[in-house]
């Protein structure tokens, strides 16, 4: 693609106009790029539950209906992370956003009359226009409401309005391992959370789970959260974070507030993992496939009450391995009739998902929605999890 292509100009033209777009113009400014190559896009962000993809309105365009995500194609391109042809009518290409290797959407691109829906030269141009479009759409929503409320059904509760704000994006890939999770229920969460930062080949994780529910549990969590955060980017070792986190909690409260949690690092030069579990549900580990262990040492009291434990558990990973984290909310959601969801379960079904080969943020996807199809009913506590894949070939699944 040489720099007088016309999608090379669009690009180019998309850059410009983004330095001063607000964020109710995007569906505008992306269509005023592609028309002089007589090409149009409808952009679908997918939905806080991830059921749905969801088009941002445009002024002047009639806007389409929400797309089911496991019954469409548009979905089948979402999830795979693929570009995927429909041929209409009109003629239409599929073409995913996402912020790096965040699943955030898709484009429905209409390319030119008589356009070859197989031509790379094409499809690489949807390519690029589309990530763009993917990072314009992490950095704009911190200025406006529009992309946020599209990627709603509903409104959304106090307690989730501020957790939400407080979390990393749910997928991160470098070329050798893939971080993702998930959080539900979406709309009126409790106290879980989740946080991994990485940098020069060390991932740190952690999940937290803060004692109650809705409002006064977020905001134990968010401080443990914030003490977390400060203490990792001061250069805290493990046990650092566990002493900051309790003190920050122990600072704010005198009613026995506590946060279960499971704080690791993990080395991708060595495979060296060490981790710390308070009080929360062991992680579990997927070798070749398979579920072959639960981590659980580094135990201590959850963090917030007195413990003068610091051990610090430590394994070898291999490569190929994936590490999953979860909060009781997952093994403990019951069906109508009180049978929990159970370890075995989510064993089971982790398995036949990575079996399958498909990215770690669609395992996730379906993983969730096995738990809330289990339950049945409103949500008696929230349930989280993280997927931590140690490998090339995964790592890659996850671009589009």
């Amino acid at each position: 693609m040489t720099a007088t292509d016309p999608w090379h100009r669009a690009l180019a033209d998309l850059v410009s106009l983004s330095h001063r777009l607000p964020p109710d113009q995007l569906p505008v400014a992306i269509n005023t790029v592609l028309r002089p190559l007589g090409a149009t896009a409808t952009t679908y962000l997918v939905d806080a539950e991830q059921r749905d993809l969801r088009p941002l309105p445009e002024p002047g365009r009639p806007t389409p209906d929400p797309l089911p995500i496991d019954s469409s194609l548009a979905g089948r391109a979402f999830t795979q992370v693929e570009v995927h042809a429909g041929q209409g009518p009109p003629p239409r290409l599929w073409v995913p956003v996402v912020n790096g290797t965040d699943r955030l959407g898709l484009l429905e691109v209409f390319p030119p009359a008589g356009a070859d829906l197989a031509d790379e030269a094409v499809r690489d141009g949807c390519r690029l226009v589309s990530g763009l479009v993917g990072h314009l759409v992490s950095s704009k929503s911190a200025y406006g409401d529009l992309l946020h409320r599209t990627r709603r059904s509903r409104p959304m509760g106090l307690s989730a309005e501020l957790l939400w704000q407080l979390l990393p994006p749910l997928t991160v890939a470098t070329p050798e391992v893939t971080v993702s999770a998930l959080l539900e229920p979406c709309y009126e969460v409790g106290g879980d959370a989740f946080d991994y930062a990485v940098d020069g080949g060390t991932v740190t994780l952690a999940v937290l789970d803060g004692v109650g529910h809705g409002l006064p549990a977020v905001l134990t969590t968010s401080v443990a959260l914030a003490a977390l955060r400060a203490a990792r980017r001061a250069g805290a070792d493990l046990s650092g974070l566990v002493r900051a986190v309790d003190a920050a909690i122990a600072a704010q409260w005198r009613d026995a507030r506590f946060v279960t949690a499971v704080l690791a690092e993990f080395d991708t030069r060595t495979g060296l993992l060490r981790y710390v579990n308070a009080g929360h549900p062991p992680p579990v580990l997927l070798r070749r496939g398979r579920a072959v262990q639960a981590l659980d040492g580094g135990r201590r009291l959850p963090l917030g009450l007195p413990d003068e434990r610091a051990d610090v558990a430590e394994m070898r990973l291999e490569p190929g391995d994936r590490l999953l984290l979860h909060t009781d909310g997952v093994t403990e959601a019951r069906d109508p009739a009180g049978e929990m969801f159970g370890l075995p379960r989510l064993a089971d079904l982790a398995e036949r998902h990575i079996g399958s080969g498909l990215p770690a943020p669609e395992t996730l996807r379906r993983l969730s929605h096995a738990v809330v199809a289990h339950q049945a009913g409103p949500h008696l506590d929230d349930a989280t999890l993280l997927l931590v894949e140690w490998s090339a070939t995964a790592a890659a699944s996850t671009e589009p």
